[in-house]
């Protein structure tokens, strides 16, 4: 199929599926986790064909890590098919409604938003988790994954697009472009006439790439430089353990820490303890002078450290006067995705909650928990850090669009 044939067909398909109806729907995506369950030797094969190209091809370990599905993470692929479905119907809600004066009903109310296209990278559990969500509200979705996890995606693009059929719902419904030319990509981001939304998922290049030069409406998600602050008051166990758990606990993930700021009156403090925790991780600190002077296996950072998003084994590290200097250095170099503060102090909690732009703010819990699973979502299309027309983790309630519905008795203005 050539970009043009892909987009009449997704087009169609979603005409079809926005009136199938909840029950329907429901009954698709439960059978679209069954058949990734039978098919879970193929996807494993599959996967472990593309895990063998991409360390032929010199991918980072870390990356690696993203690209790879074990039983366990297909398993979680299923269920989160299977969360998506039990989950209330987003379409036809009305979200307001009013007679006016003239006895004109009027009633806004939830409708599909169309043909949703999603371009992401190495991460084959997107493409069951952006299905699953546009699928649940009415919505056809054209996938375009990275060549990385080619034979990945398409073992499990082929799964729904059976369980789909045999359900009744139309099997484009959900397609896979299978072709990697950059043209393809090119022509998917004005492709106006089919597609009504576009959701970038990967790293800083592939959203500033989709920014730059789309021309269908675009969800900006997924880039994340992730701030941990210790505050004085903070309780240290606490802070070394949420900062392991932030950085090291999975480490090529948009919700993981990338920059520890620390008050510099519990900075000697913090640094060993924490320093020593990450230190085992074998998590490699770049810090400000402050930071080396007490970590001798720590290495001095430049500029470029502390707005980067390494997703790797490496964080940056600066100790700041007070929470002032932390906000503002977070303001600074933040991405607007999760920032975390440390601390017994209500104030501080409030302060740094209050004034801290981002898609999600925490108090003493670790910016990992930013995913749509662990908010209850299912799954997630992704982590939108823009404001329009949602910001966090994107679950299906986000992927509905509105009109009003107007009833009279012969009313003219």
């Amino acid at each position: 199929m050539d970009i043009k044939e892909i987009g009449i067909r997704s087009k169609n398909a979603q005409k079809i599926l926005s009136q199938a109806g909840a029950a329907k729907i429901n009954a698709a995506l439960l059978s679209c986790a069954d058949m990734i369950l039978k098919n879970k030797e193929e996807i494993i094969s599959a996967n472990q064909e593309d895990i063998r190209l991409a360390r032929e091809n010199g991918m980072a370990e870390a990356m690696i890590d993203r690209l790879t599905l074990t039983e366990a993470r297909i398993n979680g692929m299923a269920e989160g098919l299977r969360e998506v479905a039990g989950e209330e119907c987003p379409i036809g809600k009305v979200l307001w409604g009013e007679t006016r004066p003239n006895g004109l009903k009027i009633e806004k109310v939830t409708v599909p938003m169309g043909v949703i296209a999603v371009i992401y990278e190495a991460r084959p559990n997107v493409t069951s988790d952006a299905a699953a969500i546009c699928l649940k509200a009415g919505n056809s979705v054209i996938l375009k994954g990275g060549k990385e996890a080619a034979n990945s995606n398409k073992a499990i693009a082929d799964a729904m697009r059976t369980a789909l059929e045999k359900c009744g719902v139309p099997a484009d419904s959900v397609i896979l472009i299978e072709n990697n030319a950059r043209e393809i990509t090119a022509e998917l981001m004005r492709m106006n006439e089919y597609v009504d939304l576009l959701i970038p998922r990967g790293g800083a290049g592939l959203i500033r790439s989709v920014v730059e030069n789309a021309s269908v409406p675009v969800i900006q998600t997924g880039v994340g430089n992730c701030h941990v602050y210790v505050d004085s008051e903070a309780d240290m166990n606490m802070a070394a353990e949420i900062v392991a758990n932030a950085k090291a606990s999975r480490v090529s993930v948009c919700n993981a820490c990338e920059s520890l700021l620390i008050h510099k009156d519990v900075a000697e403090e913090a640094l060993i303890l924490i320093g020593e925790r990450l230190k085992e991780k074998n998590v490699e600190i770049r810090g400000d002078e402050v930071v080396c002077g007490v970590l001798p296996y720590a290495v001095p950072a430049s500029e470029d450290d502390w707005g980067r998003e390494y997703l790797d084994y490496i964080i940056s590290v600066k100790v700041v006067n007070d929470i002032d200097e932390a906000i503002a250095h977070i303001s600074q170099y933040g991405t607007g995705h999760s920032e975390v503060i440390v601390t017994d102090s209500l104030a501080s909690a409030k302060k740094f909650q209050n004034e801290i732009d981002a898609a999600a703010v925490y108090v003493n819990a670790s910016s990992r928990f930013t995913d749509g699973g662990e908010f209850g979502f299912g799954a997630e299309i992704g982590i939108s850090t823009q404001k329009l027309h949602a910001r966090g983790p994107l679950g299906v309630e986000h992927m509905v669009s509105t009109k009003y519905l107007i009833n009279g008795d012969g009313q003219i203005r």
